[in-house]
């Protein structure tokens, strides 16, 4: 935009005052809407996403709800069985910090060594199954989440 497009002389008279504003300019040619591919690659996406809400609602309403029932008692198991993890590792944390405090152990201390051995299996190192407390799936599953895990342990 030029200043003279900004810039306006209004004449004495009040009727003639107002002047329209000027026009925008005209769009140049690449911001004239997508290209013909752009646009059937578009209509393909839509149009797999109208089949796929074609198949949800050619279903039976009961069949509907039947599987939004389990994915609801799914959600629901999996948040039970995070409150059981969450309450397990705070009272395991308070039975380790009491245990420090009788030994003469700060909290620092037992909370260096719980990341030094959270490490130790994140890495590899610490197979040990506890004494049977720790099953082979669970060390599986330990295996398949190392990436993540070594994120929330990672320190500083």
């Amino acid at each position: 935009m030029t200043l003279k497009d900004q810039l306006q002389i209004v004449p004495a008279d009040a009727q003639a005052a107002f002047v329209p504003p000027p026009e925008a300019p005209k769009a140049k040619a690449e911001n004239a809407g997508p290209t013909l591919e752009e646009a059937l690659a578009r209509n393909e996406a839509l149009a797999e996403k109208i089949d796929a809400l074609d198949a949800v609602l050619a279903k039976p309403l009961a069949e509907i709800l039947a599987e939004r029932e389990k994915a609801d008692e799914a959600a629901l198991a999996w948040d039970r069985f995070g409150a059981m993890w969450m309450l397990s590792q705070r009272a395991m944390r308070r039975v380790a910090l009491d245990l420090a405090a009788q030994l003469g152990v700060s909290e620092e201390e037992v909370v260096a060594r719980a990341m030094g051995h959270a490490n130790a299996v994140l890495n590899g190192a610490d197979e040990v199954d506890l004494g049977g407390t720790i099953a082979p799936a669970q060390l599986q599953h330990i295996a398949r989440h190392r990436a993540f895990l070594r994120n929330q342990f990672r320190t500083g």
